[in-house]
């Protein structure tokens, strides 16, 4: 079964510009995702979709796959399916550009659902939150699943709204059969996608099942130029296992 992993990649980020090529220590932050990628056991190529000439150039330079889209794409899925309708695959994951501490073992994870099951055409990645300060944070997404671990929502609101359940945060990273993407990528959005602003609804609410893991493997998405800066600091001190495949427990283990 091939699998292909697409980075889409955006230059002109509303709250961030710039943001894929912004420095970690000696290397932009897009460089960071692909290398993390591309230690993959389940992929076979990645590859950074960007409709921006200066990232293009930037993974030429550091002997990345890369290719130029066009600049209409909406979202990164769109983005994403215009690069996988010129790839011979079965499956094709989505994997977020500014999660440039990804461990492989969690691309790994969320690909097995759609090996196993041919019944499944997507799925995604959920973490129990441990920090606080996320259920309150409308840019961290929380998920809620039926007893089989398949989505029932997603929202940027606290969900469920007892605290005292368990409450899981959305990781990005999906992971679809091919012929699947290029169907979903031709819907119209949705009411609720439009609502939440969040594009995985789409599938919800045409009906489609989103298979949802629960990972082992933290990271940290890069909102913010704060964001940015907790990043460099777990790399910059080397103390976040998961950039190397080792299984911890929560973020707030390894971050200072």
């Amino acid at each position: 079964m091939r699998v292909v992993g697409i980075i889409p990649a955006r230059f002109e980020a509303t709250r961030f510009p710039g943001k894929p090529l912004a420095e970690i220590l000696d290397k932009p932050m897009i460089q960071w995702v692909y290398e993390q990628a591309k230690k993959s056991k389940s992929l076979e190529v990645v590859i950074i979709a960007t409709d921006s000439q200066l990232i293009y150039n930037k993974v030429k330079e550091f002997g990345g796959e890369v290719v130029l889209t066009s600049p209409e794409h909406q979202s990164g899925t769109s983005r994403v399916a215009e690069v996988a309708a010129q790839l011979e695959a079965e499956i094709v994951v989505n994997i977020q550009g500014d999660e440039p501490l990804i461990c492989p073992a969690s691309i790994d994870e969320a690909v097995k659902p759609l090996i196993t099951d041919s019944t499944i055409c997507m799925a995604t990645l959920k973490q129990k939150i441990t920090e606080e300060g996320e259920l309150s944070n409308p840019d961290v997404v929380k998920v809620v699943t039926d007893k089989d671990d398949f989505a029932l929502y997603f929202s940027r609101t606290l969900i469920p709204s007892n605290p005292t359940f368990p409450i899981y945060k959305h990781i990005g990273l999906y992971v679809y059969r091919h012929d699947f993407l290029l169907k979903l990528v031709q819907l119209p959005p949705t009411p609720l996608e439009q609502a939440e602003k969040l594009e995985q609804l789409r599938a919800l609410e045409n009906g489609y099942k989103i298979k949802v893991i629960e990972s082992n493997y933290p990271s940290i998405g890069v909102d913010t130029k704060e964001d940015l800066e907790r990043v460099r600091q777990v790399i910059g001190n080397r103390c976040f296992p998961a950039i190397h495949g080792e299984k911890i427990r929560h973020i707030t283990d390894v971050v200072i």
